[in-house]
């Protein structure tokens, strides 16, 4: 097949086959089809759109550019979701042991955060010990005894995907549904997925702005994954203020624990507790009740010794093992209610503080970020508390506060 007039094809706005869409997967990872060419490509895409059979053909040619984790065929079915990411979106580390408790297989590939979202594996490694990379083998013993694992991408793992994303975030063509599709739904597809829940985030602290967005990515997703004969649903949810009521690394985990626990933040557990029914028939009440009395508590203490972790550090994570040197309260100067939250903001202050990265290589610093922080709709009185910053130095709390007023409105 001769590459640049694929690239014609697809730039005129004409369908390009499965055949010739693996082709040039299958080229660009063995570095046969050169950079700027899928440069080319990948602009033409963002303009032209693609065909839900195109996407699916690049899914499909992307998932199998390396490995794809298979089980065996007496294995329970295995079902995992993912986020589009947002602002204290920490999800995954409750819905994980939650979901191996119903008796399903979640072989989770999480990512890190990059921007101001932030990333599950960053957060799982502010415990001690705690390692998301693992041989084949681990996570098939993992999986075997416990039902959950949760790791990061390996090199072998959809590595067209890898190189394709490293393109297009130099390129300008990151905001492309077809591509951020087969992005997404090559590494979840890669797991050997029975089902998948999709929660797409819409809002100022989400990578889709508008509702309309939204829809437009988790329709593209479901289809694709029905396409590939995984039953795959999308929950649309937002994004306009953070999930729970703190945001960081270690904060998040100890919110996680707390809702383990029986008592987090009741809009964290409600979105738990919607992912989990979309992909279990166990009745709600019951999910609920494994939040209650002691047995998702158990399974995420189980999975985290089993990955490396110190289950003794979970409870006082942010007191003991990462305190952070300097803790400032923001506080209301008026009476009012908590009308915004804003959670782009909210981001991008957790993101300065320290507990994100603005580039892949940056450091995490699992100490810093936002906790206490107040939901909208909240009657507030003087002296109330809005929230606390995490900060390293004094300064650089002064600076959050500084930074994070324009993010509240109280009417």
């Amino acid at each position: 097949m001769h590459i640049p007039s694929l690239i014609e094809r697809k730039r005129e706005g004409h369908p390009l086959s499965s055949d010739e869409i693996h082709h040039l997967i299958a080229a660009f990872t063995s570095g046969d089809m050169p950079d700027y060419q899928m440069s080319a490509l990948a602009m033409a895409i963002f303009f032209q759109g693609m065909s839900s059979e195109e996407i699916s053909a690049l899914t499909d040619a992307m998932l199998h550019s390396g490995r794809v984790l298979t089980w065996p065929t007496d294995a329970p079915p295995r079902v995992d979701k993912h986020s589009t990411g947002g602002i204290g979106d920490k999800t995954s580390l409750v819905l994980a042991p939650l979901l191996a408790c119903d008796g399903l297989w979640i072989p989770m590939i999480s990512g890190r955060g990059l921007g101001i979202t932030g990333g599950t594996l960053d957060k799982l490694e502010s415990i001690p010990g705690f390692t998301t990379q693992l041989p084949i083998d681990r996570v098939h013993q993992i999986m075997s005894s416990l039902g959950c694992v949760m790791i990061g991408q390996t090199a072998d793992i959809c590595p067209a995907d890898k190189k394709l994303y490293a393109l297009r975030d130099v390129t300008g063509t990151v905001p492309s549904i077809p591509l951020i599709t087969a992005s997404i739904m090559s590494k979840k597809l890669a797991e050997g997925l029975n089902r998948l829940v999709l929660d797409v985030k819409h809002g100022s602290g989400a990578f889709m702005k508008t509702r309309e967005q939204a829809q437009a990515l988790a329709d593209s997703m479901v289809r694709v994954g029905h396409l590939l004969g995984v039953e795959t649903t999308a929950l649309l949810n937002p994004m306009d203020e953070p999930t729970g009521h703190s945001a960081g690394n270690a904060l998040e985990v100890a919110e996680c624990v707390a809702c383990l626990q029986g008592h987090g933040p009741a809009d964290l557990e409600t979105i738990i507790l919607d992912l989990a029914t979309a992909v279990t028939t166990t009745p709600r009440a019951a999910l609920a009740a494994r939040l209650r009395d002691g047995t998702a508590w158990t399974r995420f203490q189980q999975m985290v010794e089993a990955q490396g972790g110190d289950p003794a550090t979970l409870e006082t994570l942010t007191t003991t093992t990462h305190p952070a040197p300097v803790i400032h309260e923001l506080r209301a100067d008026r009476t009012g209610t908590l009308t915004r939250m804003d959670a782009g903001i909210l981001g991008q202050t957790v993101l300065e503080l320290g507990a994100g990265r603005a580039r892949a290589t940056d450091p995490i610093d699992p100490a810093v970020g936002l906790d206490h922080i107040a939901k909208t709709g909240t009657q507030i009185q003087p002296g109330d508390l809005l929230l606390r910053i995490h900060a390293r130095t004094p300064t650089a709390a002064q600076s959050a506060h500084h930074q994070l007023l324009p993010a509240i409105t109280l009417e």
